[in-house]
């Protein structure tokens, strides 16, 4: 039972947004699918069979299901974006720090970041407009005031690329990047969690769930040699990302390799395909937003996910509510 509301929490009541319930979730938002042994899994409302997505899959089987108009969720490597994607709504992931995780169990404190999630790019900025009272919306008249980089679509399933590189068209100055994968340091993000859960763990162990106690033990075995070199190495990405990135305003890539992914699944074995194109953006603190962008695969919503240098959040918002308006207009 918490002790404290959440400071995000305190600050949406304050600006006037009713409290309507707490949502399911992945235990201890650590996976990507909300399959909770505790409480059952998150269902996909308006794709029946499909998971919701996660870790963050209440918030967006909430929005689907007409339960809510904007919903709180956390992202520390695709949290907010992944639900969104599979459940056809609207998610933002912000600059890290900027939206405050006060009374908000960790998952890996640098990686971790609250934003909102809603049924379009404008509830997603009014939430955060009241979780950050310094942001201010700006509006782009058309997408021809962009250069947008586009990558990573060749990796994604048929139909998604042809979605997404649909949508990447609708900038008319745009032009292919080769952004680099955030491989290879992972071990920095698993000592977070292991620092989290270290004390908890050693007393509780066979509470845990069987699809997050493997990913806790294995955060645990993580050696402090381990941890310098992947942190050294996550320096190093956020370098080659901002570089890759040199002369374009943001970028634009599936948000997901494929679309909401049947269940019940096995995610162990389906995390790191569903955490591949987001969790760059928790590695280096760019703010990220996902959005549908046409039917694909089994005809489930792709997604497109724009991205900007941290600090640029009103851009990459104001650019996906562009991109949004193309869309319904194409």
């Amino acid at each position: 039972m918490p002790r404290e509301t959440a400071e995000a929490v305190r600050l949406l009541e304050a600006a006037g947004y009713a409290n309507v319930g707490k949502t399911n979730l992945h235990e201890f938002a650590y996976g990507t699918t909300s399959e909770n042994e505790h409480f059952g899994p998150v269902p996909n409302p308006r794709y029946p069979g499909r998971v919701a997505g996660g870790s963050s899959g209440g918030s967006a089987a909430a929005l689907a299901a007409g339960l809510a108009d904007a919903a709180l969720g956390s992202d520390s490597g695709g949290s907010i974006r992944i639900p969104a994607a599979c459940c056809g709504v609207t998610g933002f992931k912000p600059t890290w720090g900027l939206v405050s995780t006060d009374g908000c169990f960790p998952l890996a404190p640098s990686f971790d970041t609250g934003g909102p999630l809603a049924h379009d790019v404008e509830g997603c900025e009014r939430m955060l407009a009241a979780l950050v009272p310094e942001f201010e919306a700006i509006e782009l008249e058309s997408l021809e005031e962009l250069e947008v980089g586009v990558a990573w679509t060749e990796l994604a399933d048929p139909l998604v690329q042809v979605r997404v590189e649909a949508a990447a068209e609708l900038f008319p100055r745009r032009r292919r990047l080769e952004l680099p994968l955030a491989d290879g340091f992972y071990d920095a993000f698993s000592r977070e969690v292991a620092d989290v859960h270290r004390e908890l763990f050693s007393e509780y162990a066979d509470s845990y769930g069987e699809n997050v106690r493997p990913k806790i033990e294995w955060c645990l075995a993580v050696t402090d040699a381990e941890y310098e070199q992947a942190r050294k190495g996550r320096e190093r990405y956020r370098e080659q990302l901002t570089e890759a990135a040199t002369g374009v305003d943001l970028v634009l890539t599936p948000t997901l390799l494929c679309v909401a992914p049947p269940a019940p699944a096995d995610e162990l074995a389906l995390r790191g395909r569903l955490v591949k194109l987001t969790y760059p953006f928790n590695a280096t603190g760019w703010p990220a937003a996902a959005l549908p962008c046409g039917p694909a695969e089994d005809g489930l919503p792709a997604s497109a996910q724009l991205a900007a240098p941290p600090g640029h959040d009103a851009l990459v918002l104001g650019a996906a509510r562009a991109l949004e308006r193309a869309l319904s207009l194409d």
